[in-house]
């Protein structure tokens, strides 16, 4: 009896259909960048002071110019230790007083700045910005700027929660079902955080796009590798993490063109709806069909496949199987990472692997913006450097392995997140450079792993089939186990 692979081989693996729907479903991978890195331009803090009652009737009246006006009412202005003076503390002065004169007016009434008492923002903060961001909007500076990070929190804490469910909905309803319902609700949810009235509810939006961003990406993921013939998984699921890379580039155009956090959190929204025509256009995968005994409509999409690369089906199309071991019988469980000793140390060192570059990754992100420099230019430069990470990738995967370039490309974003610590803040362009090294380092790692995941385990925990990774399994745990 043929099995899908075998029928691929015969009318294409990588032909016309499995490129128009690889096509389709990098929208899901472009998409996601938005949702995990939008917060560099969803939560930028521009330089910002405390706003006095009065002070701008004083500098009218006596033609101050900005840089004047900021001398003469701003504390810590030149001070290596007064960003937060500058930004967090005012003076606790009447402005409105007709004593104070408009040549250094602080000098009546004390012969000393620093003896002036200091207190709190009271009235709200004046930014240096043309254009709003949640920051801006909702005041998330000084004693309320951890709420930035919880904003971002939410959205981490979203993809975890919402791995641990997709999963199973994707493996029990369908892998197409799972991605309509997920991308649904994503772009519910975006929307809704664009109109949100406070920051409780934007909060809640936001987590709830996360629960699902995540699983609508994992289930494009599945449903491209397990359409495409062996010989192409590899090189497709690259790709379809490249698209997210493409992603990256796009989102920097577009919050620069977009200054608005309300407006640009609506237009990397509304495009998710498009995905909805997946129900038409994209089909459920094949091989789910046949492990749910739903061997007719499998046949029936093969069928399509093979009208659509202009191929003719197999004449035992009809007897189409799914190749399948003892193993994936067995009903997979969280312990089955840690059965054995191999499998707990693959997946322990996997863990390790996933959230240090997770986390650096973010960093390095997050740190370009705060260089000092153009964000949109440093965002852009930095995301372009993700491209050479997926040549990199597709160059050395079957020439060198796995183990050599994920270990170099690991202690290269180490050591340059090292480097940065000691990095002065005039010397920009050395920041750039480390950044994206580390950025580079940090992205091979994380696709890498998600090509290795599916290589460690047995087939009925990680839950595909490439006929290769069986072969390779045994290789690299021989290879991990050392002389």
């Amino acid at each position: 009896m043929p099995t899908v692979d075998d029928v691929l081989e015969q009318v294409g693996e990588f032909g016309w259909f499995q490129k128009r729907t690889f096509l389709f479903l990098c929208l899901i991978s472009a998409i996601l960048a938005p949702i995990y890195l939008g917060i560099v331009f969803l939560g930028f803090t521009p330089d910002h002071r405390c706003r006095s009652p009065g002070v701008d009737e004083l500098s009218q009246r006596c033609g101050w110019s900005p840089e004047e006006e900021l001398n003469y009412t701003v504390p810590g202005l030149g001070a290596t230790d007064g960003a937060f003076v500058r930004q967090c503390m005012r003076y606790e002065v009447d402005w409105n007083q007709s004593s104070l004169g408009c040549v250094d007016p602080l000098a009546s009434l004390a012969p000393n700045r620093s003896h002036l008492p200091l207190g709190p923002c009271q009235h709200g903060w004046v930014y240096d910005t043309p254009g709003s961001s949640i920051v801006t909007e909702f005041n998330l500076v000084c004693a309320d700027a951890w709420k930035v990070d919880l904003f971002q929190s939410c959205v981490n804490l979203g993809f975890f929660l919402g791995s641990l469910g997709v999963g199973y909905i994707a493996d029990r309803f369908g892998r197409k079902l799972c991605l309509l319902l997920t991308t649904l609700i994503n772009a519910v949810s975006g929307v809704l955080t664009a109109v949100a009235p406070d920051y409780t509810s934007m909060l809640l939006f936001r987590l709830l796009q996360g629960l699902v961003s995540k699983g609508s990406w994992m289930s494009g993921y599945t449903l491209i590798t397990e359409f495409v013939g062996s010989g192409y998984r590899r090189t497709v699921a690259i790709l379809y993490q490249v698209a997210f890379s493409v992603g990256l580039v796009a989102l920097s155009g577009v919050a620069y063109a977009i200054p608005n956090w309300r407006w640009l959190q609506l237009t990397v929204s509304l495009p998710t709806f498009l995905c909805l025509f997946y129900y038409w256009c994209v089909p459920e995968s094949p091989r789910w069909l046949l492990s749910q005994k739903r061997n007719t409509d499998a046949v029936k999409i093969m069928d399509n496949i093979a009208q659509k690369n202009g191929k003719l089906p197999p004449a035992d199309l009809k007897m189409l199987s799914l190749d399948e071991d003892v193993t994936e019988k067995l009903s997979p469980s969280l312990a089955d990472l840690f059965r054995t000793p191999n499998l707990r140390k693959h997946t322990f060192i996997l863990m390790f692997l996933w959230f240090t570059c997770s986390v650096l990754y973010q960093g390095l992100i997050l740190h370009m913006g705060a260089t000092g420099g153009n964000v949109y230019l440093d965002f852009f430069y930095s995301s372009l450097v993700e491209f050479p990470a997926a040549f990199v990738i597709l160059v050395t995967i079957d020439r060198v392995g796995r183990i050599y370039p994920m270990a170099a490309s690991n202690l290269a974003a180490g050591v340059a997140s090292v480097i940065l610590i000691f990095v002065p803040q005039d010397l920009h362009w050395l920041t750039i450079v480390l950044s994206c090294v580390g950025r580079m380092g940090a992205t091979i790692v994380l696709q890498m792993i998600c090509l290795v995941n599916a290589e460690l385990y047995p087939t009925f925990v990680r839950k595909a089939k490439p006929k290769e990774s069986k072969i390779y399994l045994q290789v690299q745990t021989s290879e991990l186990k050392g002389p």
